[in-house]
């Protein structure tokens, strides 16, 4: 699939994407735009095009993440903000992946954070549907959620470097030898 392919077939699902996250439309255009320039530039280094769409999904959100440690260098950007499009879900060994690199860290976590973002993140049960399971109010739960990303984001910033590999992808190297 070329460029003009990719564009034609995504780009009122990606603006959407970054709207959602980004509230000036102007900035929303440009981080678009900057994002189909990766794509361009690198769509040869796409070994599998059946990863494509999570691909330009990732691509997307550094983008957002970069436009965000642009504009505000001295704030922290929460990363839990951006949230994985389901089109994620469909690769199996992506998310396993992921979990396997960030279990670690949330079995360290208390057991009432560990609990529900283990089932919340990976076992993809609603906030909602784990506050009515466990005889909980929506609120606490959504509490429990925040206060565990919060510990796991702590927990990452000790222990590892945010590091981009130049291709759009974000990946962790570990400061030290006792991440895990």
């Amino acid at each position: 699939m070329n460029t003009k392919d990719i564009w034609n077939n995504f780009h009122h699902e990606l603006e959407g994407f970054i709207t959602s996250k980004v509230n000036e439309k102007d900035e929303v255009q440009d981080i678009l735009q900057d994002v189909f320039i990766k794509i361009h530039e690198k769509k040869a280094l796409l070994k599998d095009e059946q990863q494509l769409e999570s691909w330009i999904y990732q691509i997307t959100r550094n983008s957002i993440i970069d436009f965000y440690r642009k504009r505000k260098s001295n704030q922290t950007f929460d990363v839990d903000q951006v949230d994985l499009p389901q089109e994620f879900n469909g690769s199996d060994s992506n998310l396993q992946a992921c979990e396997a690199c960030v279990k670690p860290f949330i079995l360290q976590l208390p057991e009432k954070y560990q609990d529900v973002l283990m089932k919340v993140t990976y076992h993809r049960v609603s906030q909602k549907e784990y506050a009515h399971q466990h005889q909980l109010s929506y609120s606490a739960v959504k509490s429990r959620v925040q206060r565990g990303r919060e510990q796991l984001k702590q927990s990452f910033e000790t222990c590892c470097t945010q590091v981009d590999d130049g291709f759009g992808n974000i990946t962790f190297d570990c400061k030290s030898g006792n991440c895990n």
